[in-house]
């Protein structure tokens, strides 16, 4: 959603929110009523709290990012004030004179790190990731700086989190990876053939691994024919491969050669990872899991997921393939809930 829709959406609310003469504003009153019969706000919500939810968290978070701006901006203000300089001045003395350049084995090692994120190799390329690692720097700098300036001042922020919405969802059955009694569950709906449910392996991975005891990662189908068509039958041999233990085996190896997943394709796959044949394409063929597959896009649909990957923490839903950060933020702040 657009910063301006949501502006427009924000106004919408606010003045939903105004009583109006002669109008009950009480929670518990219904909202209408059909000869006599009311309709309660819990009824509305019912239907609609996952979109409202997540309406609502797109307004904190543009609120937020705009408090802390201004906030940054004062607290800039005010030192390159203190010291007679402007706040150009300040940033260079204070940020970019304290950044060195970066290093060509900087490049090298972060381009060793990431290549699979990069097409190609050259100039082109060693430019892009310079810029890259020079801007981080830069970004980082800024920031201790700023969090320098914080610790001289007293900074109070009111700005109230929206209330948390929590989607039912289950979290049953054997394809998890992580503790089984972790305190934070993820269930995540994803498209073996969609490129940002690929992308979003490397950061589930990364979840895992620091949160190895606190958080258990469910797998839930949710193939979308429209786009995929070759991703349905996929999803079903994925099961199949559960059968012999070897789901997750499968699972990796599936994005790894997305979208190929012809019966030859997925047969090879099978036989890459250990897996009995026979059994294998018997069960694929006699189309075992088409209703489990099913029932999980159906769930899906009725939790409001609207495309791949999909996320529900603890019931909270974070859609796309988000940066690191704000799983990581969501998995705080339930680990924080849950003391």
């Amino acid at each position: 959603m657009s910063t301006i829709a949501i502006l427009w959406a924000l106004a919408l609310l606010l003045v939903l929110a105004l009583p109006v003469p002669g109008q009950a504003t009480a929670e518990s009153e219904p909202l209408a009523e059909v000869d006599g019969v009311g309709i309660t706000n819990e009824e509305v919500e019912k239907d609609i709290g996952a979109p409202l939810a997540k309406l609502n968290e797109q307004i904190y978070r543009l609120k937020r990012q705009r408090v802390q701006a201004l906030i940054n901006q004062r607290l800039l203000t005010r030192e390159a004030a203190k010291r007679g300089v402007s706040v150009e001045a300040l940033l260079d003395a204070e940020v970019t004179s304290k950044v060195g350049l970066v290093t060509e084995q900087e490049i090298e090692a972060f381009y060793q790190a990431n290549k699979a994120r990069f097409p190609g190799d050259g100039a082109t390329l060693r430019e892009q990731v310079r810029a890259q690692l020079q801007n981080q720097k830069l970004a980082a700098q800024r920031e201790a700086f700023l969090q320098s300036l914080r610790s001289q001042a007293k900074v109070i922020v009111h700005l109230k989190t929206p209330p948390v919405f929590r989607v039912q969802v289950s979290s049953d059955g054997p394809l998890f990876k992580g503790a089984a009694t972790a305190r934070v569950t993820i269930v995540k709906f994803e498209d073996f053939h969609c490129p940002f449910c690929k992308r979003a392996q490397l950061t589930l991975a990364e979840i895992l691994s620091r949160y190895s005891d606190s958080v258990k990662l469910v797998h839930r189908d949710f193939p979308i024919d429209q786009l995929h068509p070759a991703a349905r039958k996929a999803h079903e041999a994925a099961r199949c491969a559960a059968e012999q233990g070897k789901f997750w085996a499968y699972h990796d190896k599936l994005y790894e050669t997305a979208p190929k997943a012809s019966p030859e394709q997925l047969k090879a796959y099978a036989k890459e990872v250990g897996l009995d044949l026979a059994s294998f394409e018997q069960c694929v063929s006699s189309g075992k899991y088409q209703a489990a597959v099913q029932k999980d896009i159906d769930e899906g649909t009725r939790a409001d997921v609207t495309g791949t990957p999909a996320f529900f923490i603890n019931g909270r839903l974070l859609s796309g393939a988000q940066p690191l950060e704000r799983f990581v933020s969501l998995i705080e702040d339930e680990l924080a809930r849950a003391h």
